[in-house]
């Protein structure tokens, strides 16, 4: 796809992307020298607008001759968004906002807005829009993008060549996302088709809580190795009538699909299998309380860790200045060893608790985000450093903001490329970032039963390059993809319940819409999956089909579930979308990332 401009579409599209590129960084107070005029560049064009015709705009709603001159070429509506976006406040202290700007993420993403926005003289924009957004926030006017243009110090120059060339890649990622997502949409409904002799309606409805009763315990642990201390929820499960359950929770109820005319075998269990659930970066244990019940509730035991190092509380420290980084490098390597110590600690207290019933050599996991990968690399994905370096030292994919944190695994030593624990016999990773950590390499060293859950709204881990291309790339023989169109990031996560939680809401928009029906799809498939894989029930595996997901499918917020998915079938879908200014059908996309 090419871009060709006639002036009217030209100053067309200056206006209409006027705030957008300041609107995802929280903004910027006094400076001698501050943004009087705002110049946009395009080769040899060049137009400009005064900030105080935006301000007369933005606070009084005057459109002056100034401003009637790009007007005349937007919609009314884009007007009252510009009008929006420039006096939108985020209210975060000046602390937080330079906390944030001087860690490796935020650097390496001003670094990139810098690109676009620059100073007068056409150079990077990346000191001044740190001074200014952190100055902003300190204003009492606040941090709205009105503000940070006063605290600017120079005036602004916007490189509109570089602006369109991301805008494109954004483009053709939408373009190329909505058609893998289509393709696997199509093949789930047509392996459905196939599908006959189950009646569905009839089989034990799993959104409903199971038969068992749970009780939950806080366990204090301390790795001594690594200096490194943690708090763990457990869920015991326990026959109904043989325990009890804390109270509010959901786990002792009847399973309802108790009466339907097909039940599936209720199993003896001995030994109750452990699962462990690993949250977010800035999230915490009680993220996934819905799921940890859910699945005690089914006699399975569930270890929630609390990951110390990159949790809702580091982001706390982070904001109030007592933290460097978003996550430490060493995060990589301390989860997945978190969840080695936690269960080397389940065993040994296992043994001297015997009424625990635990069995701990049959063990699972389940992590949304970074716990994605946390869940990965614990289930045998070896870290691929060859494939970090090549993409971190040319990064192309500006839209895939996980990126950001991958490469930050840069700083480990290249020694530690195997976090596997044979313990671990099935993994499900929701919203996982896995293009680059691991690489097509690296996901081929997994060999247990993995399920992967993505997000078609997803803007932290964009779901055609972090978990569509790599399930493809995986080669164990049970694997599963599940899709979740409309959901964000977010939708999984439930709301926090720590007492110390102070979290800086998100918007709804930022969450996707019906947050709920995509947990209810996690809780299902999660205990169909478990049950199949790591209770070893082949009677629930018709739960893990494209008929049945189809089944329990609920708008706007459908699903769909494939179990193969060739990378040749999925290259010749999205390789269909490709820009006039670059190939965005790489090789990678044919035959995965193999190191030549």
């Amino acid at each position: 796809m090419s871009f060709n401009f006639s002036a009217r579409t030209w100053l067309g599209v200056v206006v209409s992307s006027l705030g957008l590129w300041f609107l995802p960084i929280p903004g910027i107070a006094n400076s001698a020298i501050a943004a009087k005029k705002i110049y946009i560049s395009y080769g040899a064009i060049e137009r400009s607008i005064s900030v105080n015709s935006l301000e007369s705009y933005a606070k009084k709603g005057i459109v002056d001759d100034e401003l009637a001159t790009y007007a005349a070429y937007v919609s009314p509506q884009r007007l009252l968004q510009l009008q929006r976006v420039l006096l939108k406040r985020i209210d975060l202290s000046p602390v937080a906002v330079s906390q944030f700007l001087y860690t490796p993420t935020g650097t390496t993403l001003l670094k990139r807005l810098g690109e676009v926005v620059q100073t007068e003289s056409r150079q990077s924009g990346f000191y001044a829009l740190r001074s200014a957004l952190v100055l902003a926030a300190a204003d009492p006017k606040g941090l709205t993008l009105l503000n940070i243009l006063h605290k600017f110090p120079t005036n602004v120059r916007v490189n509109m060549g570089r602006m369109l060339q991301m805008a494109e890649a954004l483009e053709t990622l939408i373009s190329q996302s909505r058609r893998a997502i289509a393709l696997i949409s199509e093949n789930s409904t047509a392996a459905a088709a196939q599908v006959q002799g189950i009646n569905f309606s009839q089989l034990p409805d799993l959104r409903s809580p199971g038969r068992f009763s749970w009780s939950k315990q806080t366990l204090k642990l301390s790795d001594r190795r690594r200096d490194r201390a943690f708090v763990a929820d457990l869920y015991l499960p326990r026959e109904q009538g043989t325990g009890s359950r804390e109270q509010g929770g959901q786990g002792g109820q009847e399973d309802k699909g108790a009466t339907t005319n097909y039940q599936l075998p209720i199993t003896d269990r001995q030994k109750f299998p452990v699962i462990v659930i690993s949250h977010g970066l800035g999230s915490d244990r009680t993220s996934f309380i819905y799921l940890a019940e859910q699945l005690a509730s089914y006699g399975f035991a569930v270890a929630v860790p609390e990951h110390p190092g990159s949790n809702a509380e580091q982001l706390r420290s982070l904001f109030s200045g007592q933290a460097a980084d978003v996550a430490e490098p060493s995060e990589f390597v301390n989860r997945p060893l978190d969840v080695k110590y936690l269960l080397d600690e389940l065993e040994r207290l296992n043994a001297a608790n015997p009424s625990w019933q635990l069995n701990v050599q049959r063990a699972a996991i389940i992590g949304q985000s970074f716990g994605g990968y946390t869940a990965l690399a614990l289930a045998g994905a070896g870290l691929n450093f060859s494939q970090l370096r090549r993409d971190c030292n040319n990064p192309k994919d500006v839209w895939n903001l996980s990126l950001l944190l991958q490469c930050r695994a840069l700083a480990l030593p290249l020694t530690q490329d195997n976090l596997k624990d044979w313990r671990i016999k099935a993994a499900i990773a929701i919203n996982p970032f896995t293009s680059s950590i691991f690489g097509e390499l690296g996901l081929r060293k997994i060999q247990i039963p993995v399920a992967i859950v993505s997000s078609s709204a997803d803007t932290i881990a964009p779901a055609l390059p972090e978990q569509i291309i790599p399930f493809a790339w995986l080669t164990t023989a049970r694997k599963y993809l599940i899709s979740i169109d409309r959901a964000s990031h977010f939708s999984t996560i439930g709301e926090s319940a720590a007492e110390d939680a102070d979290p800086i809401p998100l918007p709804a928009q930022v969450i996707g819409p019906n947050p709920a029906i995509a947990r209810r799809y996690v809780s299902i498939l999660s205990v169909a999956f478990m049950e199949t894989y790591l209770d070893r029930n082949p009677q629930y595996r018709p739960y893990l089909s494209s008929s049945y997901i189809q089944t329990v499918s609920q708008a706007p917020l459908d699903v769909s579930l494939v179990s193969s998915l060739p990378l040749t079938q999925l290259a010749n879908s999205i390789c269909a979308v490709v820009t006039a200014q670059q190939n965005f059908c790489p090789q990678a996309y044919r035959r995965g990332r193999k190191e030549s």
